[in-house]
């Protein structure tokens, strides 16, 4: 009678294990990245940098560069 107990636990732990590892993707990975369109095309929303236009390559290109600065811990020191 215990180690039917002890089987029936061991299949549910089992189960509970497997059903954790098959979680969907995250469905905003996907939707981030589109093939269709230039990065530099961008979207017209409040999330924008400023002084970047969309469908401005020089201006991406300039913010990407001055984000990337910021972001250099070897700048911040100097």
């Amino acid at each position: 009678m215990k180690s039917t107990f002890k089987i029936l636990g061991a299949c549910l732990v089992a189960g509970i294990m497997l059903t954790a590892c098959s979680e969907p993707p995250e469905i905003a990975a996907k939707a981030a990245k589109r093939p269709d369109v230039a990065p530099y095309m961008g979207a017209d929303n409040g999330f924008m940098t400023k002084g970047w236009t969309p469908g401005d390559q020089a201006s991406w290109a300039e913010a990407i560069n001055k984000r990337n600065q910021r972001q250099s811990e070897y700048s911040r020191v100097k």
